[in-house]
């Protein structure tokens, strides 16, 4: 064998590795989401008190993600990858510790807290993940865009499963079991891969400073403005709104209706996840991008995004015209939201490439880092005003505030070179 195909052969073997590592974290983070929000709706809290439950999570994720590049460039990816797993299992073990006995307030801090290092957590495994693909990537023919694609697709589909997962815990052992059965699974994983993990990522470099976290490269900077908008967009609709929604249609407060509220919000936001990581994973087919320069590429990230804006502006006017749930009225609000994850998935993929394709090797991590601060940074957006929306203005605000965020992405988009 050619040093050159004993070093591609390590190199799949390392992404493999990295890949079933952060699929094994978007299970859990997915199904614990969904533990979350479902348990503390049937509790009572209000849609802004479930999207407080998020808002440290988020804050954490602003704040781990512009420094773990730096932290992977001084220490290695392994290091910070190894650092989210571990993380992730001591929050779910913190969680496990709630009491119904509490006080709300004293609930809702304890769960903010944990949620914040799950934040932490979850960000510190996604920018391990992702960097090591620029490393590790072949070059030329789409590579690096065919390679984020199945990252990023695969590990959106895994937390859709994770999503049905968490409501499936819910309803059948209970809060506090589900979330030790999580813990004790992600522990073995971490320990699996603490033991075999491949060769093949930075081991990091002395020197670094930590002032180089910010870029300076003018599509990074305008790309990560797109990000917020794009994800705050989604989230705007995705924390709160729709499951708050979907539990009043679906629920008449009996215990068998809550029971099956549960399992079909969790149906279906785990479908539309499924779905959404599916398109990601083909975004490169379908954009035909390995016969695409970056420059086409860019364009293309101009036009989707403002196809995009026009779901969420049609469903909004839409729910407000009809007044009140109805049965087409829901079936539309689903049809269109899944058209919305189909778009929404190609916009994402194409700013999974674009990050990586506008960085280069030697600052890759801290590159990364900052861009999903940014995405970090706009899930905090999406989460606050979605509880906030919701709260004043129903399921047709919520849907609203996303066109005029995903217009926002446009506009950022349109700045890139």
């Amino acid at each position: 064998m050619t040093h050159a195909r004993m070093k591609h052969a390590g190199g799949l073997l390392a992404y493999m590795a990295v890949t079933a590592a952060y699929w094994a974290f978007m299970l859990t983070d997915g199904a614990l989401r969904m533990l979350v929000l479902l348990h503390f709706q049937a509790l009572g809290f209000s849609p802004v008190q479930l999207a407080y439950l998020f808002v440290l999570y988020e804050i954490a994720g602003v704040i781990t993600n512009l420094y773990a590049g730096w932290i992977a460039a001084r220490f290695g990816l392994t290091v910070t990858l190894f650092a989210g797993l571990g993380l992730q299992v001591l929050a779910l073990l913190a969680l496990s510790q709630l009491d119904p006995a509490w006080a709300l307030g004293m609930s809702v801090a304890y769960v903010m807290v944990v949620q914040g290092a799950s934040g932490v957590a979850k960000d510190l495994s996604k920018m391990s993940a992702k960097s090591a693909v620029k490393v590790l990537a072949p070059k030329g023919q789409g590579g690096l865009f065919r390679w984020v694609a199945i990252l990023t697709g695969s590990k959106n589909a895994v937390k859709g499963l994770g999503f049905l997962l968490g409501a499936a815990l819910l309803a059948s052992i209970g809060f506090t079991p589900a979330v030790l059965v999580m813990a004790v699974i992600l522990a073995v994983i971490l320990a699996a891969c603490v033991i075999g993990m491949p060769s093949g990522l930075p081991t990091g470099k002395q020197g670094v400073k930590v002032t180089e976290v910010f870029s300076t490269n003018r599509n990074i900077n305008w790309l990560s403005f797109a990000r917020v908008f794009l994800f705050g967009a989604r989230d705007v609709w995705f924390v709160v709104g729709i499951p708050i929604y979907f539990y009043a249609v679906l629920s008449d407060g009996t215990p068998e209706s809550k029971r099956a509220a549960f399992f079909m919000i969790g149906s279906f936001m785990a479908v539309w996840t499924i779905l959404y990581g599916a398109v990601q994973a083909a975004a490169p087919k379908v954009l035909g991008a390995a016969h695409r320069s970056q420059a086409e590429l860019v364009i293309q990230a101009r036009r989707w995004a403002l196809a995009l804006a026009c779901v969420p502006a049609a469903l909004a006017i839409s729910v407000w015209w009809a007044g009140g749930p109805s049965g087409w009225l829901t079936a539309l609000v689903v049809a269109g939201l899944l058209i919305f994850g189909a778009l929404f998935a190609v916009n994402s993929s194409l700013h999974s490439y674009l990050i990586l394709a506008f960085s280069s090797e030697d600052r890759v991590s801290m590159d990364v880092g900052f861009y999903y601060m940014a995405n970090a940074l706009g899930r905090l957006l999406g989460t606050l005003l979605s509880g906030a929306s919701f709260q004043v203005g129903g399921l047709p605000l919520c849907l609203f505030t996303a066109a005029v965020m995903v217009l926002l992405s446009w506009a950022g988009a349109r700045r890139l070179r």
